[in-house]
Parts: C-alpha cells; structure tokens; sequence
C-alpha cells in the first residue's frame, strides 16, 4: 500500500516590499512639487517677515532698500541651496536618520506656527545703524531652521527629485522677493489688520503640517518597534 505524503501547511509568503517600506520612509510624506512649494512658502513666511524688514531697513534710504532685500533674499537662497546638495552628507556626519529629522522637524514647524498664530510681544531693540547685511534678514528672518531642516527633509525623503525641490524653492524665494519688494504697498492698500489675519491664517495651516509629520513619525517609530 503506497504511503501517502504529508502535506504540511506553510506560513503565508510576506510581502516584503509592503512591510519594509515604512522601516525606510514614511508613508504618505511623498510631497510633490506644489506641496513642497506651499510648505516652503509657509515657513519661510514671507508676509510675516514685512515688519521684520520694515524695522531692519529704517535707516536705508527708500531707493536702496529693494537691493537690500534682493540680496537677502538671494543668501537667504544660495543657504538653502547649498543645503540641499550637502543635506545627505550633513545627516551621515551627524549620524541622523530621516526619521529623527521628521520628529524634530515637526517639533520646530509646530513652534514656528504657534509663534505665528500667537506672536510675541514686541520688545523695544537697538536700531540697526547702517544696512543690516545677512542678519537678521537673510538669517534667520528667512532661511531659519525650521527652512534648513525642511530642505533636509525633502532631500533626504526623495533625493532623486532634487530638481524639483530646487525649483520649489526658486519659486519660493521669488514669492518672498516680491512679497517683500512691494511690502510698503501691499501695508498701504491691504492694511495691517489684513497682514495680520494672513499670517495667522498661515500658521494656522503650518501648526495642521507640523502635526501630520510628527504623528507620520510617531506611527513609523511605532511600526518599527513592533517589527523589530
């Protein structure tokens, strides 16, 4: 009588490739060019940094200051830029992972927005007695660390689609230049109570990114203590 083979029951084949992938990136923070655009644009803040400029440029004379502000705006840039071409070798040296960098990062822009929705006192400082030069308008009125750790994170996220991250932000630097050239008149037929609500208007959504990216992080923490 022939003996009949045993079949045993096998475990399910994982799908690997499914169950990997939030170890390595998280999951729905692929941004893409206009999301990245409007990320970067809200925290670089262009409509909060008006009185920030307004302060600091007193004492130029009126015909000077657009140059000021472009040359601003261009550091503020070529910071950025030099950023994104250095950001991965930046996190290796520091041995910083990408998810780190997505905790933290939300952490800031939480702080950036709940200053922009709440904002400070104003305090009585010493006025600038010449033309302010890098501080603090390129650094940190604009390329602040919450924009250097958000350029870090895009390139650190998709590094095969830096040209698009440096478009995003050509465009973004664009809109701050402008924004910033024409701050005396958009004051003048706006108002300040309308740049006012603006800017809370655009924390408002910054504090609603910040927090998505930290709870992105948190899951994925969680997903890889629970593999690990």
């Amino acid at each position: 009588m022939p003996r009949q083979k045993r079949r045993v029951a096998l475990p399910a084949r994982k799908n690997w490739s499914a169950e990997a992938a939030p170890a390595c990136y998280p999951a729905g923070m692929n941004y893409t060019f206009v999301s990245a655009t409007i990320l970067l644009i809200l925290i670089t803040d262009p409509v909060g940094n008006i009185p920030i400029f307004a302060n600091a440029l007193k004492n130029v004379a009126v015909q000077r200051r657009p140059w000021v502000i472009l040359r601003e705006v261009l550091i503020a840039f070529v910071l950025l830029l030099t950023f994104m071409f250095v950001g991965d070798g930046f996190l290796r040296v520091m041995n910083l992972s990408e998810l780190s960098l997505q905790i933290g990062g939300g952490v800031i822009l939480f702080l950036i927005a709940l200053r922009m929705i709440f904002p400070p006192p104003k305090s009585e400082t010493d006025e600038m007695p010449g033309e302010p030069l890098i501080v603090p308008l390129a650094v940190p009125a604009i390329a602040g660390p919450s924009a250097l750790a958000t350029v870090l994170l895009l390139v650190s996220q998709a590094p095969e689609r830096r040209l698009e991250w440096v478009a995003a932000l050509c465009v973004t630097m664009a809109v701050s230049a402008v924004v910033l050239v024409l701050a005396e008149r958009i004051q003048r037929i706006a108002g300040d109570r309308f740049v006012v609500a603006l800017e809370r208007l655009m924390g408002l959504v910054l504090v609603a990114v910040s927090i998505e990216m930290m709870l992105r992080g948190i899951r994925t923490f969680a997903g890889q203590l629970a593999a690990g």
